[in-house]
């Protein structure tokens, strides 16, 4: 059943070559073959039975739609901006940090209370880290 199998890469030729595209190609592949040996057990023709196939199984432009949708490359800038804005993140939350600890031990070095803003601190460049993760930032 090449003659399936060649169809089914000609509706997908303009396709990245994703693991979903993959997927969905051979789901399809595998559905029309089995109803191409569906159609020979019911006493047509290996020719006929796939051509009949192909051709009830017609147009796949929505499929196409929503492939193209989930597997366009994601923006690189946006990526870029997301690694900056992490490191933007990192490098504010340590001189905010500093500032704190300065203050701390310059004008009440009795009381060690710069710890506190620090835990709430460290929030944003761990938000941002799971962020940049999240868009597929260190690969």
């Amino acid at each position: 059943m090449k003659k399936i199998r060649n169809h089914v890469e000609r509706l997908f030729y303009d396709l990245p070559e994703t693991d979903e595209v993959i997927q969905v190609k051979e789901e399809i592949t595998l559905d029309l073959q089995e109803k191409a040996q569906d159609l020979m057990v019911q006493g047509k023709s290996e020719e006929d039975a796939i051509n009949k196939t192909i051709v009830d199984f017609g147009d796949i432009d929505e499929i196409k739609a929503e492939l193209q949708l989930s597997s366009e490359p994601s923006n690189p800038i946006k990526k870029k901006h997301t690694r900056l804005n992490m490191w933007f993140s990192v490098w504010g939350s340590v001189l905010f940090i500093a500032l704190m600890w300065f203050m701390n031990v310059e004008y009440t070095p009795n009381n060690i209370w710069f710890v506190y803003p620090t835990f709430v601190i460290l929030w944003w460049p761990l938000s941002m880290y799971y962020y940049w993760r999240r868009q597929g930032g260190g690969k």
